[in-house]
């Protein structure tokens, strides 16, 4: 996999229902689910036609009993798995999950910032599909980061992978929202979470036609809204909500 360093290449939810997890985003999303075929374990791909956009299995053993709830997860493509790995770490990042090969995959690890927002690094076997519209309805079009503190951890992310700032919006009292740019596009903001929040986090914007019918099917599945619907720089809907089994997600659409 080449010229993928510093971009958001694979989404994963974990999960304690599978069943119930897919059922409610292929309902929400429009996705398309099926079995990876994977030996050994249970992975479901969530796809738009032919292409795949994320994947879907049941939490980590031991996860609940470190009280960790469920959620999705970004990896960032990366040229070498275990240098950057040991870069984080070495930048005062952790290393949660050391560097793995996933046979035929590729290799990968979780990590998680300074101030313990979690994510994933990964390269790929062979050459990666073809790029998709990041604002088309299924994929994933924006990645944003409630930062334990911006002025940190922008430098610390742009170091890693070669972020560079775009435009800043003052936001008042809730501080600078940092616009981000990976080979001069746009993927996504951060700014310093509220004191409110009890830890940082990565947050993934899906899109999807429209906002206020995805909203109905969200409740009608059992998920809670977080965030009412609000209107964004660039002629944009969002809303934030959680899954029925507690998982934070996004949706994005270019209109109520």
């Amino acid at each position: 996999m080449t010229g993928q360093h510093g971009k958001f290449v694979w989404y994963e939810l974990m999960t304690t229902d599978m069943d119930a997890a897919e059922k409610f985003y292929t309902d929400v999303v429009g996705w398309d689910a099926r079995d990876s075929g994977m030996p050994g374990i249970r992975y479901t791909l969530f796809n738009v036609g032919e292409r795949q956009v994320a994947g879907l299995m049941t939490m980590p053993e031991g996860a609940l009993e470190m009280k960790v709830p469920p959620a999705w997860l970004g990896y960032v493509g990366v040229d070498d798995v275990d240098a950057t790995a040991a870069k984080i770490a070495g930048k005062g990042g952790k290393v949660h999950r050391a560097p793995d090969d996933i046979p035929g995959i590729g290799r990968f690890a979780i990590v998680a910032d300074p101030h313990g927002a979690v994510f994933a690094i990964f390269k790929g076997i062979g050459e990666p599909p073809p790029a998709a519209d990041p604002m088309a309805a299924g994929s994933v079009g924006w990645h944003e980061l409630a930062a334990g503190d911006l002025d940190t951890e922008f430098p610390f992310y742009a170091d890693l992978f070669g972020w560079t700032k775009d435009q800043g919006m003052d936001m008042g009292d809730m501080g600078v929202y940092q616009i981000f740019a990976w080979n001069g596009a746009q993927i996504g903001g951060m700014m310093t979470k509220s004191k409110e929040v009890p830890s940082p986090y990565w947050l993934y914007y899906i899109g999807v036609p429209a906002l206020d019918a995805s909203i109905e099917r969200i409740k009608a599945g059992g998920g809670k809204i977080v965030l009412e619907p609000m209107e964004v720089p660039g002629s944009a809907w969002i809303v934030q909500a959680l899954d029925p089994q507690g998982a934070l997600f996004a949706l994005v659409a270019p209109k109520r």
